[in-house]
């Protein structure tokens, strides 16, 4: 205790030091929001990134939201009519103008479009069964499909537009590309139609935003300006909270929760998030980087995946590491995504005899060396939990050596394709698990397939029934496809599932907001009083 002044004292320094880009005089109504990681990027189509999409979810629309109970509701379109069954026309919100003053209409859909699907980013997914959107008229355009698609609704929550005359005249039409560290003019700026405008991001410092007063809706908060401060270590942005530099706090350190609920000046809100952590090893290479093996890759042996898989204590990890705050995982999808079964989703106990046997089975009765790639400031304990599967696979003869590093030069080498066994969290943005089989095991094509399978999984069955559930409209034969999928994923050990995350929210008890489960909070939901 004798630490908190102290601590405080650090974190107000570290949130307050630089100077606001907005105004403070209606300091009542400015939200401080602080969590973990920074975003990426500041362009809507180059990177699908949670903390990312949930700063530009801010400023840039879809022609249809989420509702507070997640329930997909008009946007920057009114309204949506199914032609034909592959064939939807949108008529589109008129009177809406971008941060700029220019107007939204239907170039401005068909511009975003063709720029979303540029392969450099990857947020394609998002208009998976899109073939073409046409121009009807200034306010309606047509999508076209390349088959019915049950899911395109739930998908265009975040497929975001963007002005394209803004684009034209700053010359960013083209997605940035990211893994080649490349900047742009949209990668540092915004312009979008929603509810707030992104006035500056200083890199691992703060995004400030304020108000959009000509915003076509109105908020059902009262937040003017909004200040996130991305905030890596754990006891100085709980120290940022308890001090009073800080309003909401996202990323609450499985440590602190008990501490925090017992303060009288704040608030925990409890909550699951649909997001699942898991380790993906390389299937495909004929030889694994990182490995003292030669001529031939261990993690194509499926009996090395079960033998990694077993070794791993989940329910350790839950009691010590994550402090009751995780569900230890079988499936790739967490409760709350259209898919999950309880009863599918109970992992084995860790067993490091059975392992073992396994990897002797294999031709490794001495084990190996690997390396395991981690990031440190993305996920809840994220290398103290890679400490944690390093330590358990040396029980089993597997000696694994960690790297460890912060979350933007992780993904970029993991998207360049650099690792071999890496440790990954995957939120379901639209609530269906076809969105997480399809972006991480089916096999990796020029589209959205596999847009996200950086370790080379490629089974049959699974794009199969990717594939079909893709365009199946009957919901039961769907939903048994989705089954299917997920447990030959669970049983060909395709990635290896750690645990899906709890996510406790704290807050200063003047501060009411909706707790999200995809972890996106919403300052057009928050009162600050």
């Amino acid at each position: 205790m004798k630490l908190k002044p102290l601590l405080s004292a650090l974190a107000c320094s570290l949130v307050l030091a630089a100077p606001l880009a907005i105004g403070t005089s209606a300091q009542a109504q400015t939200l401080r929001w602080a969590a973990q990681n920074d975003v990426l990027t500041l362009d809507p189509h180059s990177q699908n990134h949670a903390t990312t999409n949930a700063i530009l979810q801010h400023a840039y629309e879809g022609l249809v939201r989420f509702s507070a109970q997640y329930q997909v509701e008009p946007a920057l379109a009114t309204r949506w009519t199914q032609t034909s069954p592959t064939q939807v026309r949108f008529e589109l919100r008129k009177g809406v103008k971008f941060h700029d003053g220019t107007p939204f209409t239907a170039d401005d859909v068909v511009f975003s479009f063709g720029r979303i699907r540029q392969p450099q980013g990857t947020m394609g997914i998002y208009v998976t069964g899109v073939k073409e959107i046409r121009k009807v008229d200034d306010h309606t355009v047509d999508f076209v499909l390349e088959a019915p698609t049950p899911l395109l609704l739930r998908n265009l929550v975040n497929f975001f537009i963007m002005s394209k005359s803004w684009a034209e005249k700053n010359r960013t039409t083209n997605t940035q590309d990211f893994k080649a560290k490349e900047e742009s003019f949209a990668s540092r700026n915004v312009m979008g139609t929603g509810p707030y405008r992104i006035t500056g991001w200083t890199p691992e410092q703060r995004i400030t935003m304020i108000a959009n007063p000509d915003w076509w809706d109105k908020p059902t908060g009262n937040v003017k300006e909004v200040v996130y401060t991305p905030i890596k270590s754990d006891p100085t942005r709980v120290a940022a909270l308890l001090s009073g530099g800080v309003d909401l706090l996202t990323d609450v350190p499985t440590q602190d929760v008990g501490k925090l609920r017992g303060e009288s000046s704040l608030k925990v809100m409890d909550g699951s998030e649909v997001r699942t952590i898991f380790i993906a090893v390389d299937m495909g290479s004929p030889e694994a980087k990182g490995t003292n093996v030669t001529g031939k890759n261990p993690f194509a042996d499926k009996r090395v995946r079960q033998a990694l898989s077993l070794a791993i204590d989940r329910q350790a990890i839950q009691r010590s590491t994550m402090r009751g705050l995780s569900v230890p995982a079988a499936l790739l999808v967490a409760p709350g995504v259209n898919g999950h079964d309880p009863a599918l989703d109970a992992p084995a106990r860790a067993d490091a005899d059975a392992a073992r046997k396994l990897l002797a089975d294999a031709g490794y009765p001495n084990g190996f060396e690997m390396r395991l790639n981690c990031p440190n400031n993305r996920y809840v304990n994220d290398e103290e939990i890679c400490q944690n599967v390093v330590a358990m696979w040396a029980r089993i003869g597997v000696k694994a050596t960690l790297a460890a590093e912060n979350f933007a030069p992780f993904i970029q080498k993991m998207q360049n394709f650099e690792h071999s066994a890496y440790l990954l969290g995957w939120g379901v943005a639209n609530f269906d698990a076809q969105y997480t089989l399809q972006s991480l095991v089916r096999t990796r094509t020029t589209g959205a397939d596999g847009n996200f399978n950086y370790s080379r999984v490629s089974d049959a069955n699974v794009d199969r029934l990717v594939d079909a559930m893709k365009t199946e409209t009957d919901v039961a034969k769907r939903n048994a496809m989705i089954r299917e999928a997920l447990v030959r994923t669970r049983d060909e050990v395709l990635v290896i599932p750690i645990h899906h995350q709890v996510r406790p929210w704290a807050m200063k008890q003047n501060v009411t907001t909706i707790h999200r489960a995809d972890d996106r909070p919403e300052a057009r939901f928050t009162t600050v009083r």
